[in-house]
């Protein structure tokens, strides 16, 4: 029995170490999109512990398609271990609403977003804190688009809200936007492509794609928000 069991988990280490490729590529698509502060091996390392473990629980009887079962609990680890770098404290959601407010009404008048030199005069604040405060909210741009305003809310929107509610709230966003922020949004949310690959395709600047995808983020809060505050 000892030895049945040794060969099980062998298979399932080595359908784990099928799949390590595409674990790699997902965290490397994941440090595109973070701050360089956020090491790509930390990424790796996190992934590839929750692929084996996923392995190992693993019932081809349930599931046919392994990577289609474990995709999306490797990337929710991920994410969980950006959470859990908690740099975005308590404190900082007033700070983040207020910035976001300040680089909404900045870039309507001048086409391109403030410098942190600029945000930490206007905010009264120091610009270590303003740092900090941008790199908490370009992480959680990462965070699926349906959980974003329980990210700065900090409350559980399922308590608020039905998931199918909530979803057609986002539809309903997304279709006012124009075909070019679709697109962004399509881009980046759902097909996951970096920003360096979205201006590529649609010959915009990375500056615009992140306040396009920043924009439509904020008007899901607002719109959650005024609804259920």
């Amino acid at each position: 029995m000892n030895i049945y069991n040794q060969n099980i988990k062998h298979s399932q280490d080595e359908l784990a170490v099928q799949y390590l490729p595409a674990v790699r590529a997902m965290a490397y698509r994941i440090k595109e999109r973070v701050p360089s502060s956020i090491d790509v091996n930390d990424l790796i390392s996190i992934g590839t512990e929750e692929l084996i473990k996923l392995a190992r629980k693993y019932d081809s009887t349930i599931n046919d398609s392994f990577w289609g079962y474990a995709k999306t609990r490797v990337n929710g680890a991920l994410l969980d271990y950006l959470r859990s770098l908690d740099i975005i404290s308590r404190s900082n959601r007033k700070l983040i609403k207020s910035i976001d407010l300040e680089i909404t009404r900045y870039y309507n008048e001048y086409q391109e977003e403030p410098s942190d030199e600029y945000l930490a005069k206007i905010l009264n604040e120091n610009i270590e804190k303003i740092r900090e405060a941008r790199i908490a909210s370009d992480i959680y741009l990462l965070v699926p688009i349906d959980e974003q305003y329980n990210v700065i809310e900090n409350n559980n929107i399922i308590e608020k809200l039905e998931q199918e509610e909530l979803i057609n709230k986002i539809k309903t966003i997304l279709s006012e936007l124009t075909q070019r922020e679709q697109l962004v949004i399509q881009m980046y949310f759902f097909e996951e492509m970096s920003l360096n690959e979205i201006k590529e395709v649609l010959d915009i600047t990375e500056s615009r794609i992140s306040q396009i995808t920043k924009e439509v983020i904020k008007k899901i809060r607002r719109s959650i928000g005024e609804n259920n505050g």
